[in-house]
């Protein structure tokens, strides 16, 4: 099982959902760093659950605890950094069926299987959300070290349910019209109308998926290795650990397919004195190698596939099917929390290339 993200800046995540605590080890922290602890609670509070009706009424306040890593001034000392967030609100007793029963769309069979039936099914175990909380800690300290180098990642929810949020220019991304507060949109109509649906879907039994896109200014150029090593690669590997996630793609994307090559090259220009792009529909990385143009990435996640309707499944046991109704608490929909996730993985995977 592999839980351990970069090179130079290497994030390993530990613990399961319902496990007496989760965190994180943190190895390459530049030395001399004191981790801004109230920025790290306020990015925290983002994900955390329990934030209105949008979200899983489940309680965690996700509060950091460093127990090694640091010298006796606060500074990160060279020695690993380990962090651990305390599970106070797992409620096991609402999975106790699903050792025999899977859930559809969960990871609950695929786990049994390679587990040989020894998987931990209480809340997804370590396929749960619940281990994106040490890597916001991870991303968030990041994030800390890369504002001291210019670079700023910021997320918004691109869209929910086919509702979309207004578009945003490439090449230069207006970072700060992105709330941080509610949905994270630019347009405050269609975060309205996000919420609505999110709401009509828990309200019918039900869940619904989104977009989150993130941005990355202040980038230098010449970041990554072409081939299996580029920048696009290793970010997309970082997202796809996220759960939920289904899909990546970088500047025009997919959209890119349906183009001719006269529309989506980006032209070349000088500004400043340093080279630009006039657009920014490669999305800040050709070859695998920054531009120096923002990188923009979006993330697709699915539906939430716990869900108060009824669904068909199998007896493991019985070797028949089976019919289930998804007991405990779940999220209508995890967009909302998952903007800060998407950013603490790419922050994660750009400071370990620039300390490359």
């Amino acid at each position: 099982m592999s839980n351990t993200l970069g090179s130079k800046y290497r994030v390993t995540i530990f613990g399961q959902s319902h496990s007496p605590m989760i965190g994180a080890v943190i190895e390459g922290v530049p030395v001399g760093v004191v981790p801004d602890m109230e920025a790290v609670a306020a990015f925290m509070a983002r994900r955390a659950p329990g934030q209105g009706d949008l979200s899983t009424p489940r309680k965690e306040t996700d509060a950091v605890r460093i127990i090694a890593g640091l010298n006796e001034r606060g500074e990160t000392c060279g020695a690993p950094l380990t962090a651990v967030i305390e599970n106070a609100d797992a409620r096991s007793r609402d999975y106790a069926a699903l050792r025999d029963v899977p859930r559809p769309g969960h990871a609950d069979y695929a786990a049994a299987v390679r587990f040989l039936g020894h998987n931990d099914i209480r809340g997804g175990g370590q396929f749960s959300g619940r281990l994106t909380a040490p890597l916001c800690f991870a991303g968030a300290l990041a994030l800390q070290i890369l504002a001291e180098k210019g670079v700023r990642v910021k997320a918004r929810i691109q869209s929910v349910s086919g509702i979309e949020d207004a578009p945003m220019d490439f090449a230069d991304p207006p970072l700060d019209a992105i709330a941080v507060s509610g949905l994270p949109c630019v347009n405050a109509d269609a975060a309205g109308r996000m919420a609505e649906a999110i709401r009509a879907a828990r309200a019918a039994g039900d869940s619904v998926g989104g977009v989150v896109e993130c941005f990355a200014t202040g980038l230098p150029a010449g970041l990554g290795d072409g081939m299996f090593d580029g920048v696009e690669n290793r970010v997309a590997r970082a997202l796809f650990g996220i759960p939920a996630v289904k899909g990546v793609e970088f500047g025009a994307g997919f959209a890119a397919a349906g183009m001719r090559g006269s529309a989506h090259n980006d032209p070349f220009r000088i500004e400043d004195g340093r080279v630009v792009t006039e657009t920014n529909r490669h999305g800040g990385a050709l070859g695998g190698i920054t531009t120096g143009m923002p990188l923009v990435v979006r993330a697709a996640f699915k539906p939430t596939p716990s869900i108060a309707l009824e669904q068909k499944s199998v007896s493991l046991s019985r070797s028949e099917n089976a019919t289930l109704t998804v007991q405990g608490r779940h999220d209508p929909c995890v967009v909302p929390r998952a903007v800060p996730v998407v950013e603490a993985a790419v922050a994660c995977v750009i400071l370990d290339m620039m300390l490359e």
